[in-house]
């Protein structure tokens, strides 16, 4: 399912919905990333974002955080938001938007993804209370959308409980993709210094070996955390009969690989 449901919610963080929030004002693309995400959160302030956020280094929260609260208000950001992503996916999908089986695939969707408890998702919550749009394809990405931030609220919980930081997860998956601290693109641009000092507590809880790369305790823990991820987003789904999930499941594939 997250296969099926990620590339469909992240249409939010293209090109054109970018474009929308410069419209506004925005600076930049993580003006408009923070504006749009943190937006069901309210005026929260930058410790707060940040926490619920979880995996972005100290500082980079309020370098946006309450800045972009000055250019436009949650409720227009959730509107814009919602508007050109809505917009993108339509544009994406094509004659897709218009089948007869889209209608069916939003309705499921949206079954499942207000149907998961919301205790101890922050994020999910703040989107539970949300209008869920009338229009089909707005419908359909809301309705990623709120899969996809109850599977990442999950996924900061399966972190805490492993003891795995915001910056190490981002270590921790540039190893897992065979790539160094320095090239990942979350923190790349982090001083060396800070990278280094995270490399070293990963290296001296036995995840990381000498050159850098995962340990098997550093491979085992990782897969432990997916795995408690998985089981934690799959609730959600727990409202869809068996045939309903297939459905689903077969509705979504031709949309998520446009």
């Amino acid at each position: 399912m997250f296969e099926l449901v990620e590339p469909i919610a992240t249409v939010t963080f293209s090109d054109a919905v970018t474009e929308a929030f410069l419209a506004l004002g925005m600076r930049n693309y993580w003006d408009g990333y923070f504006a749009g995400r943190a937006a069901p959160l309210g005026l929260a302030p930058a410790e707060v974002v940040h926490a619920v956020f979880y995996n972005f280094a100290d500082g980079e929260v309020a370098r946006h955080i309450p800045w972009v609260w000055g250019k436009t208000t949650p409720e227009e950001a959730i509107a814009v938001r919602e508007r050109a992503s809505a917009a993108e996916l339509r544009r994406r999908i094509g004659d897709l938007a218009d089948s007869p089986g889209l209608v069916r695939v939003a309705d499921l969707a949206t079954r499942a993804a207000v149907s998961a408890p919301t205790e101890g998702r922050g994020l999910y919550a703040g989107l539970r209370a949300l209008d869920v749009p009338e229009e089909p394809v707005a419908r359909l990405w809301h309705a990623a959308n709120l899969l996809r931030e109850y599977r990442g609220d999950g996924h900061n919980a399966a972190l805490v409980a492993h003891g795995i930081g915001g910056t190490e997860a981002h270590v921790l998956m540039a190893l897992a993709l065979g790539m160094r601290p320095e090239e990942f693109d979350r923190v790349h641009h982090l001083p060396e210094p800070q990278l280094s000092a995270v490399v070293e507590r990963l290296r001296g809880r036995g995840l990381v070996d000498a050159a850098g790369g995962f340990t098997a305790a550093g491979r085992d823990a990782k897969e432990r955390i997916e795995a408690l991820t998985d089981e934690l987003a799959a609730p959600a789904y727990d409202v869809l009969s068996a045939d309903e999930l297939d459905e689903l499941i077969a509705g979504l594939e031709p949309i998520a690989a446009v």
